[in-house]
């Protein structure tokens, strides 16, 4: 009876136990409802949607502010002639660009055989920009400044500041599109090339003088060591300039007549528009004069005619000054032989 009694309690007891332990467990059991309302479930395995537009878009700094632009940009415009050289430098097509010349130069003519062509003018087409439907328009400040807004409207637009080196302008541009990296191996592998056809000219040519000149429709004019095409010339290539050139000038102006008091050894000539009538007229001029005839250069069959559309961005930009010194080695390799 005893032992019966125990058993009942213990029974009891352990009934007892087991109700507070149940009821402490629920107690201690989150809130589902509180946090389902605070804390969305996402899946890991998919990206959240403010992750999503991150990597979609990148910020980047302009002279306009902070400008959010494309991660990725697929269709890209580079206002003013030369910036459409730099983004295909840096592995980018544009589609469409400013064009001086009817006919892209040789070394862009196949990759750009797509690319809209939308001419020179004080303002940019904004139709054809518009019918191109860019999602990033590049542009210099001098050279868009004031159709900012009109442009920004048809797509985002950085504009970056005036530079003196194109080597500085590739850089901004690079920097807008996270390619750092390739800018500056862009600019040492043209450094190296310049530097090895500068010690080939030395060999071909010494210190003989060189002049470049170029016949525009109104004119003759001969560039000095200091202005971006004759410094490529006189200083990257290392060819000796006249001595009797004015070191104060970029460059002069000249008259036919006063062609024989340079005179150098060698002669770079280049037309500025091998399309235009006054530019040719001026050119049959020049070669049936008494006075061109008789300059040492032309004597000794030492003038290298250069291409207008090929030397068009000459000093400004890396693509033309790659192919341009290939020009130049070509042109006094065969005079040598």
């Amino acid at each position: 009876m005893k032992r019966s009694v125990r058993l009942i309690m213990g029974l009891a007891a352990l009934l007892v136990l087991i109700m507070i332990t149940a009821c402490n467990a629920g107690n201690n059991e989150p809130n589902k409802t509180s946090t389902s309302t605070s804390t969305p479930t996402v899946n890991p395995a998919e990206p959240s949607p403010s992750s999503d537009v991150s990597e979609k878009e990148r910020v980047v700094k302009s002279l306009k502010g902070d400008i959010s632009i494309p991660a990725e940009p697929q269709r890209v415009i580079g206002l003013s002639v030369v910036y459409p050289e730099f983004l295909y430098a840096l592995g980018v097509t544009p589609i469409a660009v400013q064009n001086y010349h009817p006919d892209f130069p040789a070394y862009i003519k196949e990759p750009f055989k797509d690319t809209l062509k939308m001419g020179i003018g004080k303002s940019p087409n904004f139709e054809a920009i518009l019918t191109a439907n860019p999602d990033l328009i590049i542009a210099p400040t001098w050279w868009a400044d004031k159709d900012y807004e009109q442009l920004s409207k048809i797509a985002p637009t950085v504009l970056l500041p005036q530079r003196d080196k194109w080597q500085d302008e590739l850089r901004d541009i690079a920097e807008v599109l996270d390619k750092k990296d390739l800018a500056e191996k862009i600019i040492q592998d043209l450094t190296n090339k310049e530097a090895a056809a500068k010690e080939k000219l030395h060999t071909l040519v010494g210190d003989d003088t060189v002049m470049y000149m170029m016949i525009l429709d109104d004119g003759l004019i001969i560039y000095g060591e200091n202005i971006d095409r004759g410094s490529f010339i006189h200083k990257q290539l290392g060819l000796k300039p006249i001595g009797n050139f004015p070191k104060s000038e970029l460059s002069v102006s000249i008259s036919l007549e006063k062609i024989p008091e340079y005179n150098p050894d060698h002669i770079i000539l280049q037309l500025n528009d091998d399309s235009n009538e006054k530019v040719q007229s001026r050119y049959k001029e020049m070669l049936e004069s008494s006075l061109w005839k008789n300059m040492t250069a032309v004597k000794k069959n030492q003038v290298y005619i250069m291409g207008a559309k090929e030397w068009f961005n000459l000093g400004m930009s890396p693509l033309a000054d790659n192919s341009a010194i290939d020009d130049v080695l070509h042109a006094f390799e065969k005079k040598s032989k």
